[in-house]
């Protein structure tokens, strides 16, 4: 192996291995416990076994059936972990179907490949089932980026700003698709191709969620910072009172746009103090404590006018997407609109 090789060897693998130590991290040690962990460990290690099967077919094109078979049968799995990782991601209610279609694809799976083996099917492996993973993979991708939706509303329009969970979703989803389109132009360009730009989306992914991370330990220690500047908790329940009833008077809620600034502006408000009365006292972000208005709005709404579509009651109470207005009414109720309604 020349010198060219041996490099091409070592920056496509050294992606791969570090893949899957990261896919044991969030199967084993990634905390709290969280269903998003479990899947996206899952998408990593279909991602490594993939990827090493890339590497070795190129290095050594006698490689047995057997691995090209496991290598892209590994792909079938790909899409659906993304889009379960998104789905848990958000919150969102994850019903055990996850389970019978993950266990569903698995049986196939295993069903097609004992029997129509990639060493005695070659050909229709190479031009049907490659082809019917591949549409599945894109397919299960676009799927996820209609789930991310609002994500990339925010991204665009930069009113709210990003948090992690944000950045890590874009991240994933992002690399996924790039992943996808270097394996998929591969045969206008190089078999090794879709390994290295793993190697190259997986190293940029971490860095920019290590970067994002760095803010938000950074912001911490400010906070720390001005611990001692505490807001006492009589001036706070004045300021509370008096900032809730400028958001009840005025309807401020049922602005989709309303940024903090905007709100210290309209109360008369120090940026800074209104950050930290919410932050240090109600120990609630800005997002959750205009929330909570707009729920009250919402739940008003689903007792007086049922008749009306959840998507119109979730822009009257002033969200700008279905999916978080779900998402908050859940998170501040533990229930959903409809079980509301017919409570």
């Amino acid at each position: 192996m020349n010198l060219d090789n041996q490099l091409l060897f070592f920056f496509s693998a050294l992606g791969a291995f570090n893949c899957l130590l990261l896919s044991l991290y969030f199967f084993f040690g990634a905390k709290p416990k969280h269903a998003s962990n479990y899947f996206l460990g899952g998408l990593l290690a279909t991602l490594s076994i993939r990827v090493w099967k890339s590497i070795f077919f190129y290095f050594n094109p006698e490689l047995s059936k057997t691995y090209l078979q496991i290598g892209l049968s590994a792909c079938f799995f790909i899409g659906p972990l993304l889009y379960f990782f998104i789905k848990a991601k958000q919150s969102e209610e994850i019903k055990k179907r996850w389970l019978y279609q993950l266990s569903f694809l698995g049986l196939l799976t295993i069903v097609v490949g004992i029997i129509y083996p990639y060493e005695e099917n070659a050909l229709l492996w190479m031009n049907y089932f490659y082809k019917i993973i591949n549409y599945q993979w894109i397919l299960m991708i676009v799927i996820s980026g209609i789930s991310l939706r609002s994500t990339f509303k925010k991204l665009i329009s930069r009113v709210h700003k990003l948090d992690y969970n944000d950045f890590m979703m874009l991240s994933v989803f992002s690399g996924i698709l790039l992943i996808w389109i270097a394996y998929f132009t591969a045969s206008y360009t190089s078999y090794i191709t879709g390994a290295l730009s793993f190697s190259f989306t997986l190293y940029l992914s971490i860095s920019v969620l290590m970067y994002q991370r760095k803010k938000k330990f950074t912001t911490i220690a400010i906070k720390e910072k001005y611990a001692s500047n505490k807001i006492s908790s009589e001036e706070a329940k004045s300021l509370v009172l008096k900032i809730e009833k400028t958001i009840n008077d005025e309807s401020l809620f049922k602005n989709p746009n309303l940024t903090l600034p905007q709100l210290a502006k309209t109360v008369s408000i120090r940026q800074h103090r209104l950050s930290q009365l919410l932050n240090d006292n109600l120990e609630k972000s800005f997002t959750q404590f205009i929330n909570e208005f707009r729920i009250e709005e919402a739940k008003k709404l689903l007792k007086t006018e049922s008749n009306l579509k959840m998507e119109i009651i979730a822009e009257k109470s002033g969200f700008n997407s279905n999916s978080t207005f779900y998402t908050a009414f859940k998170k501040i109720t533990n229930t959903t609109p409809a079980k509301y309604l017919n409570d």
